[in-house]
């Protein structure tokens, strides 16, 4: 027997080290993570408290970032960490994929010197966690048309609105809030803000009743009448193209994670093909099953292959925003139609959580259409090829 990444030696595409990054993940998964995650999901909680030290330990969180306690990994590295810890559960890559490439990276890259001080060292620690609020009741891709505003009061800044599906939102110490700021000039223009927990007018009430992402902390967050010492804005922020960089860098880490999900799929599968016998002879001996197996592995190694090369293109500081459209629409829609046709060899024990399988096809539901959904990857593509905005 070999693996779908035996199959396309992918290990020989890796360095060393990058070998050494995406074992550790692996075994922490395994010993740490994969035990309880079924109980997690059923129960609908996750113990981000508890586990981030622990991802921090590991320097997993902002782990793509340069100094301030981060780790200073490669792009690859942090795409193969991702794989990992979705091939455990999307909520768990999600966690850290909030943590570090939207709420940590919207601080490095747009931060004051004294703002990446205060917050990107105990974030990196797991010490301190962060959200990201951009997503609103109303607008989800389009978030330009985002109605939460911060206006000017002498030195401060008052923020009023609303944020919905923001992981992490209920247990973050700090959230990067995203609103038009009116300061004075034709039109007010993205800002970012920096929201401590416990802000007088700042709630965070957790989403419940999820049937996706259910070993996820998800909330919604109010501004109401939120008061702000100046300092709070992000003074790199500058438009909406802010925001949407720090979406790209989590997309980066979806076009591996994904292909996490559909490989624990897969391997989930085999292993229940070779054992389950059908009359009188393993399921994995009849061809209509090698042919479904041999598909999946098809896909799932082509999305590897094309993750890898756009890892190595960002690690060469050449990637684009289209390519990463490219790589997260590929790998979103090839795990979860892997995902399903494996609950199809599983049978009715694929609606188990004593499997994986339906645990992972439900998560990639909302993988698929959050960081921008499938079709919004589309538009990006085809305006891309053709140069005409079709978005309007």
């Amino acid at each position: 027997m070999v693996t779908v990444e035996e199959l396309f030696a992918i290990p020989a595409l890796l360095s060393e080290e990058e070998r050494e990054i995406r074992d550790t993940v692996a075994r922490f998964a395994r010993q740490r993570l994969r035990p309880h995650i079924a109980e997690w999901f059923e129960a609908g909680t996750f113990p981000a408290r508890e586990l981030a030290p622990e991802l921090g330990r590991l320097g997993l969180l902002g782990m793509h970032l340069d100094g301030y306690g981060c780790a200073g990994a490669s792009a690859t590295a942090y795409g193969l960490a991702c794989q990992e810890l979705e091939a455990v559960d999307s909520g768990v890559r999600s966690m850290v994929s909030v943590q570090g490439s939207l709420a940590m990276t919207a601080i490095h890259k747009y931060g004051s010197e004294e703002q990446k001080q205060q917050w990107l060292p105990g974030m990196a620690a797991g010490e301190l966690l962060g959200c990201f609020g951009l997503t609103e009741p109303d607008f989800g891709s389009n978030p330009g048309g985002m109605r939460t505003r911060a206006v000017r009061d002498g030195d401060d800044w008052v923020l009023d609105g609303s944020k919905m599906w923001i992981t992490n939102g209920s247990v973050a110490d700090v959230a990067v809030v995203w609103a038009y700021a009116d300061e004075g000039g034709d039109r007010p223009r993205v800002r970012g803000f920096l929201v401590p927990a416990g802000t007088p007018g700042f709630t965070a009430r957790e989403m419940r009743h999820k049937l996706s992402l259910r070993a996820s902390l998800t909330a919604e967050l109010s501004l109401d009448g939120v008061r702000l010492p100046a300092d709070a804005v992000l003074p790199g922020s500058r438009g909406l193209s802010s925001p949407l960089a720090c979406l790209s860098e989590a997309r980066f880490g979806i076009v591996f994670g994904a292909l996490g999900a559909a490989r624990d799929c897969l391997a989930a599968a085999i292993d229940y093909a070779r054992t389950r016998e059908v009359f009188d002879k393993p399921l994995a001996a009849y061809q209509l099953t090698q042919a479904k197996l041999a598909d999946m592995a098809l896909e799932l190694g082509k999305g590897q292959l094309l993750a890898l090369h756009l890892g190595r293109l960002k690690d060469r500081g050449e990637i684009t925003a289209e390519q990463i459209s490219t790589g997260k629409l590929n790998s979103t829609r090839e795990a979860i139609a892997i995902a399903r046709e494996c609950r199809t060899i599983l049978g009715a024990n694929g609606i188990s959580l004593d499997y994986p399988v339906l645990r992972h096809a439900n998560n990639l539901e909302s993988v698929l259409t959050y960081e921008g959904t499938a079709e919004v990857h589309q538009l990006v593509i085809g305006k891309a090829l053709t140069d005409a905005d079709a978005f309007r």
